[in-house]
């Protein structure tokens, strides 16, 4: 069975797919799809932007189709960046630039009020609409500076306090184990293993 994932994003397909291991599963991408309906994420939530990603990419494609939106949410900034997390630094958004903006916000700020949260969101459509969503989020810290080369986004300073280490310390084997869209993804690999029952039963 084919599996859309709604992203362009090679590093976040390449994630899921580690994370999704599922028998009989065929992974397919917005690469394979060019001519695909651009999807605006202008939810107001991480739920409302995976669903609609896995709704408008199924209509189109006539496939099952996983769509997911995550983020970084940082206490001391009111929960930001938020939604907002892939484009905080603007127009010429990058990593890098994600990462010096939100040090630059946080400069001086004390451990206590670095407190954070990478949350993930996914949902589970067919042509037919919306099958199932579900989320997962891990709690951190965010370093003082940028450490580890592993890992993509804010990883570098997602700081796992009990590791005393950042997701791009500790590297996949490990950050799968405990992240955001390890726990996101599980619950729905649960609902995703009956629909591929239920197909290779018809």
């Amino acid at each position: 069975m084919d599996l859309v994932i709604a992203t362009k994003n090679k590093k976040k397909l390449r994630e899921i797919r580690e994370l999704l291991r599922l028998p009989g599963l065929r992974f397919l991408s917005l690469a394979d799809y060019p001519r695909a309906p651009r999807i605006i994420e202008n939810g107001k939530t991480f739920s409302e932007n995976a669903a609609k990603k896995a709704i408008k990419i199924a209509r189109y494609s006539g496939k099952l189709t996983l769509g997911e939106d995550s983020g970084l949410c940082v206490d001391a900034l009111g929960g930001a960046p938020g939604i907002y997390s892939s484009r905080f630094s603007g127009r010429n958004k990058s990593d890098k630039q994600n990462n010096l903006k939100l040090l630059r916000l946080l400069k001086g700020q004390p451990r206590r009020r670095r407190k954070a949260r990478y949350v993930c969101a996914v949902a589970l459509a067919d042509k037919g609409g919306l099958l199932a969503a579900a989320e997962g989020a891990c709690p951190g810290v965010i370093a003082g500076a940028p450490k580890g080369s592993r890992g993509f986004g804010y990883d570098p300073l997602f700081l796992i306090p009990a590791r005393k280490k950042t997701f791009a310390q500790l590297g996949e084997k490990i950050k799968h184990r405990m992240s955001h869209r390890y726990h996101a993804l599980r619950k729905i690999s649960r609902i995703l293993e009956k629909y591929i029952e239920q197909g290779r039963r018809y």
